[in-house]
């Protein structure tokens, strides 16, 4: 038991950095009303281990700090992630590609409006909706598709006791 909680956390941990790491070194384009959130392929990852949805919500927060979000953006913009990892992790028995709609989803509806209220963003928000689609689908379908096929195969070895 010991070694699973470990091998969760060390999972969880490592998710986290890596989200970090990509929102940080692509933070010229994580950002703003329209953006392509490389990090965000990362939200595949629950198909594979629980340990992603807390690692990907601890990344995106971090993420958001260090990329100099406002408080609303830190809170609601995480959890718009989190709420997207817990269901891409419900939804992974299904097609790959359906388990990549949770993170589309959450974000289309929450992010909109952290840019509207938050940041006083003046685009009306059913543009901002398209825009942060179009750069979730790109991040999350087609990076997290390509993500997913590269990491199908080690499964067993990389996330098999978490």
């Amino acid at each position: 038991m010991k070694n699973k909680n470990l091998s969760f956390m060390t999972q969880a941990a490592m998710i986290a950095a890596i989200y970090v790491v990509l929102t940080y070194i692509f933070a010229p384009f994580s950002f703003g009303e329209v953006q392509v959130r490389i990090s965000e392929a990362l939200t595949i990852l629950p198909i594979f281990t629980p340990a992603a949805i807390p690692g990907l919500f601890v990344g995106c927060l971090i993420g958001n700090i260090l990329g100099g979000a406002i408080l609303p953006d830190i809170v609601f913009g995480s959890i718009a992630t989190l709420i997207g990892a817990f269901f891409t992790w419900k939804l992974r028995e299904q097609k790959p590609v359906v388990a990549t709609l949770p993170p589309i989803i959450s974000n289309i509806i929450i992010v909109p409006f952290v840019l509207r209220y938050g940041y006083g963003v003046t685009l009306p928000i059913p543009f901002m909706m398209l825009t942060v689609g179009i750069g979730e689908v790109i991040s999350c379908t087609v990076l997290g598709l390509i993500v997913y096929g590269a990491l199908k195969k080690y499964k067993g070895t990389l996330f098999h006791t978490a």
